[in-house]
């Protein structure tokens, strides 16, 4: 048999034993599925590539705004303490008691987002990811709302819990501390 041919055959093999494997995996029930367990390592680095790489193949640079104005900002921050804050938690705002048994752990945005960049928070924002708990906002938000969304999340790696504040209090000047997500457990 020729050189290349046994290569060939070699790598089919190997390939028929890696999925076959898989497979074995998948129907042994071995994987825990439970949101309660955490994920293992190989896991943890399987889901995170796989997002991170999907996510940065399908976000459309060339639609980013170059820069956001300061009604923008506003308007992200209503959108986002109202839909965001309970899952990610906010500066001085602890994520909703429910978020915390969520697996994988939505991020805190004030400590991650600078790892992204504007088109691809905007595709997270507007089409979820899947088997995370972050829903696609896009069914229910236009492109400029989620633009918005982006223009605040940009301002949480410098934001003090302070600010956050003074920012629910001209956001709805009636109850700046009453907010039902702001409780800490």
């Amino acid at each position: 048999m020729n050189n290349n041919i046994k290569y060939v055959v070699g790598f089919a093999a190997a390939l028929a034993l890696v999925v076959l494997g898989g497979l074995a995996y998948m129907y042994s029930g071995a994987f825990n599925a439970a949101a309660s367990a955490p994920h293992g390592a190989v896991d943890r680095w399987v889901l995170q590539t796989t997002m991170q790489r999907s996510v940065r193949t399908r976000a459309d640079e060339r639609a980013a705004p170059e820069r956001f104005t300061a009604e923008q900002v506003a308007a992200g921050f209503r959108e986002f303490d109202s839909e965001c804050a309970m899952c990610h938690g906010a500066p001085g705002v602890e994520r909703q008691a429910w978020a915390q048994g969520m697996q994988p752990a939505p991020p805190n945005l004030a400590q991650s987002a600078e790892r992204w960049s504007r088109a691809e928070l905007f595709w997270i924002i507007k089409n979820g990811v899947k088997m995370t708990g972050m829903p696609a906002m896009g069914s229910h938000h236009s492109d400029e709302d989620i633009w918005s969304i982006v223009a605040f999340i940009e301002t949480l790696p410098e934001m003090s819990p302070g600010e956050y504040a003074q920012m629910r209090g001209e956001a709805d000047p009636e109850a700046p501390s009453a907010r039902t997500h702001s409780h800490r457990h």
